[in-house]
């Protein structure tokens, strides 16, 4: 025995919480805490299910991430004890703490059936409705389990008290083929003898007004219903379930109004005090209104849900007349507004929200047709609380009107929501700006992962837009762990794919949402199919999330080979090509320089290759080879079509080249350094502004430094005019902004009617920040093998970056004093690193701390 190295308790698939969950034999990931050099030689496994307690292994194997489940599956709601300990050549450690994994429902084993009130005029807003229940427990309970989803949004109470922490639950998915429900351990809010459940409801997506141009109601069915499932195990061993059915009763909320995009009315007059208690009287509340859900289509999550993470006190507020208020937080956040004040029964307090003023007043153009306004109504009953439960906001601003004496006791704080995922980066450097540049990068991805990865969390769209999480997956997957919350959406995006391999534009998908077919295939967007799940893979190591979205993206390169034909370029369809150049209109945000079918072309490659690379992965070596060569193909012919064939582009741009560079369509040393050369003349003419869209921005850096001109990317990366990444930085922005000029110099609101000032996609910048300025990236997908390789510049005197990631802790900070350079590193147990240095020198490193110099 050893105390030298120390595991820790294990997770299961890629659970933070693993409770409910689907697998019924989950792989288990373990990190270690060890002295430097560790590494595990084998492992051992005690499960403990009942009263059975199990001990396997050792098992040789030197990895600790998604180890299979040694036993029997799970059976549905079983839970089992799991405990790890390893061996190095030192010895064998102690147990670690232990992990309790517990499996949720199969389909046989749902009862529930969707409750709620009368389901109204269908296209109409409805009045939200609660639905309740009382029922009585026979004895001492030992375990209970609560079982929620919804058509609509629900939030759930047990005599009176709330139940979980999750928000906009169950969130939004392919809800006809997959809908989320969760699994509460509610033991400790049951008693013996009378007991009561209840929940409130609201629209949400399924049935509210959702989509552009007014957007349309009813899109997943007309009913507002609960579905939920009790399940009791009592002390002597019995149980008992108490579901969903017709012996619930329903009623009117005091929510009047509830919409995703334009707020909540809660009128507290109205609320039935004690509702979800026993003993209330509910012989005037109505019987449920009892609807239909397949049990097969109920599914648990693969990633966390929707919290309150934080609050935000405001930075300031002016009264601007008695009875109206202005609030700036001093942040653009996702959430909404939670008051205290008091009144006289009947005054209404108003919040309306928007992200920006302008001549000092909201500016809510940019929220098109949604209205982001809350309204409260005092019951007159002393201090009174309220947070709307139903609806969230992207907002910097709050205008809010009330009777004066209602302003004068009101109490403000900001409420932030988004999925609870795990913080896992880093990053600092000596330049503020560009440390605030990061901090917006971080608070963007918060607001617009609200369950889905979002495009904007303010106007009336807030959609999965597959381009925008396509080019930020492999930022947001070092800055949080999204391993769970994007795999469960590249499910979604799998079912909304077309019979032909189309993948829509945003997912879940709405099928008449814009002005053309949102399913028909656009390059960089429907290209989150391939590169998406690759670049989580690159994250996590996880094979099985590559093995499970291999149909939906061979189906995608497929369907381009075919639009492609003979000569092997996509050309011919409609395409957004590189979205928001800055050159482009206003008015027609697709008009850039880059020729979109080369664009196209290139993402095909791109994705060709990616697919082989997959297949590689995963075992598929004759997939590998079929598609490594379509992808060899292509690169042939776009070189015959846009270039002179020494690497010079026809139709010169900053897109355009970083298009060959980094997706390495120019294969010869000669024709890249050329590229290179042309790139940064390029950027230099343009006296480092940015002149890239969606789909340039995140390449562009790369493919300057990758070329020798990492002094140029520098220079753009520090330029402080617009169009810029620093621009909005030098007008207070705190968020990353959708145009390089959503805000004019003037202080005025760009005229474009798609201009959003919380949008993460160019701020995919972040990546290169990690990679190469801190010099922090994995070697091997999942961060077995490590790569550091810092490239100060610009004028930065140090910079520091962590990654909190599968095997554990990762970090590096440098710093230069006199002309030289000091690098610190470490690595995790379990793990090697490489370290290449500005001189040219490496260093090969095991696990544990080491500082490296050279002269710079």
């Amino acid at each position: 025995m050893t105390d030298s190295a120390i595991p820790h308790a294990p997770t299961a698939e890629n659970h933070r919480e693993p409770l409910g969950i689907g697998a019924d034999s989950p792989r288990l990931s373990w990190t270690t805490s060890a002295p430097d050099g560790w590494t595990q030689r084998a492992y051992e496994l005690e499960i403990a299910r009942g009263d059975q307690v199990a001990v396997h292994g050792p098992v040789t194997d030197d990895d600790s991430r998604y180890r299979p489940w040694p036993e029997s599956p799970l059976a549905p709601g079983e839970a089992a004890r799991v405990r790890v300990r390893v061996h190095g050549a030192d010895g064998v450690s102690e147990w670690s703490e232990p992990a309790v994994v517990e499996r949720g429902l199969a389909a046989e084993d749902w009862v529930a059936l969707p409750v709620g009130g009368d389901p109204g005029e269908p296209g109409t807003e409805r009045r939200p409705a609660l639905v309740r229940r009382g029922f009585a427990l026979r004895g001492p309970i030992a375990s209970a389990r609560l079982r929620v989803s919804a058509h609509g949004l629900a939030e759930v109470e047990i005599n009176g008290r709330r139940v979980g922490e999750d928000v906009l639950s169950p969130g939004w998915s392919a809800y006809s083929r997959r809908l989320r429900y969760r699994t509460h351990d509610v033991t400790d809010l049951l008693g013996e003898g009378a007991n009561a459940i209840g929940a409130w409801l609201a629209d949400g997506w399924y049935r509210g007004r959702i989509g552009f141009h007014g957007g349309a109601r009813d899109r997943y069915g007309t009913d507002q219903s609960l579905i939920a499932q009790l399940e009791v195990r009592y002390a002597d061993g019995g149980r008992e379930t108490i579901a969903t059915g017709p012996d619930w009763r329903a009623a009117d909320s005091p929510i009047l109004t509830s919409s995703i995009y334009d707020g909540e009315t809660f009128d507290a007059r109205e609320v039935p005090h004690g509702w979800s208690e026993p003993g209330f009287d509910d012989t005037g509340w109505s019987p449920v209104h009892v609807f239909e859900r397949d049990p097969a289509t109920l599914v648990a999550p693969d990633g966390p849900p929707v919290r309150r993470t934080r609050s935000v006190r405001p930075a300031r507020t002016e009264r601007r007349a008695p009875d109206r208020l202005l609030v700036d937080l001093g942040q653009n956040l996702v959430g909404r507004m939670a008051l205290r004040t008091r009144g006289l029964r009947g005054q209404e307090v108003v919040l309306r929200h928007a992200e920006v003023l302008q001549d000092g007043e909201l500016c809510t153009r940019p929220l098109r047709q949604a209205a982001q306004t809350d309204r409260y109504v005092l019951a007159g009953s002393g201090e009174e609380e309220w947070e709307p439960r139903f609806t969230f906001h992207g907002f910097r601003y709050v205008e809010v009107t009330a009777p004066p004496a209602v302003l004068d006791h009101l109490e403000l704080e900001a409420r932030v929501l988004h999925s609870d995922l795990r913080r896992t980066g880093w990053f600092s450097c000596s330049d503020a700006d560009l440390n605030a540049l990061h901090d917006n990068v971080v608070w963007s991805m918060r607001g617009n992962f609200v369950d889905l990865p979002t495009d904007c969390p303010q106007r009336d769209e807030r959609l999965g837009w597959t381009g925008d999480i396509q080019v930020f997956a492999r930022t947001a997957s070092f800055l949080h762990d999204v391993t769970g919350m994007l795999s469960s959406w590249l499910r979604d995006l799998a079912i909304e794919q077309t019979e032909e391999g189309s993948v829509p534009v945003f997912v879940p998908t709405l099928r008449d949402a814009g002005s053309w077919d949102m399913s028909d295939p656009i390059a960089a967007w429907g290209d989150a199919g391939v590169l998406t799940p690759w670049d989580l893979y690159v994250a996590s190591g996880d094979t099985e999330l590559l093995r499970r979205q291999w149909d939906s993206a061979k189906a995608w390169v497929d369907l381009l080979a075919r639009r492609a034909g003979a000569d092997r370029l996509w050309t011919g369809d409609t395409q957004l090509g590189d979205w928001l150049d800055p050159a482009a209109p206003p008015d027609d945000p697709a008009r850039a320089t880059t020729d979109r079918e080369l664009v196209a072309s290139a993402y095909f490659a791109h994705s060709a290759r990616r697919l082989a690379d997959i297949a590689t992965a995963i075992g598929r070596d004759a997939d590998a080879e079929h598609y490594g060569a379509l992808a060899a193909e292509v690169r042939a012919a776009i070189r015959d079509r846009w270039t002179d064939g020494g690497g010079r582009l026809a139709e010169e741009s900053q897109c355009g080249y970083a298009l060959l560079l980094t997706f390495e369509i120019l294969e010869d040393a000669a024709s890249r350094e050329r590229a290179g050369e042309r790139l940064r003349d390029l950027v230099v003419e343009a006296d480092y502004r940015i002149s890239t869209g969606f789909v340039g921005t995140p390449l562009v850096s790369q493919a300057l430094s990758s070329t020798g001109g990492l002094d140029v990317a520098y220079r753009q990366l520090r330029e402080r005019g617009c169009p810029s990444w620093l621009y909005p930085v030098t007008m207070g922005a705190t968020t990353i902004w959708e145009r390089w000029d959503s805000m004019l110099p003037d202080g005025t609101v760009n005229p474009g009617e798609m201009t959003s000032f919380n949008h993460y996609a160019l701020g995919a910048v972040a990546n290169w920040m990690h990679s190469t300025i801190a010099g922090l990236a994995p070697a091997t997908p999942g961060w077995r093998r490590i790569h550091f390789a810092p490239r100060p510049g610009g004028g930065l005197t140090w910079a520091r970056g962590a990654y909190d990631g599968p095997y554990g802790q990762v970090a590096i900070d440098w710093s230069i004093d006199d002309g030289t350079l000091t690098v610190r590193t470490e690595v995790p147990a379990n793990c090697t690193a490489r370290l290449d240095l500005p001189d040219g020198t490496g260093h090969d490193l095991t696990s544990g701390r080491a500082t490296h110099t050279c002269a710079i």
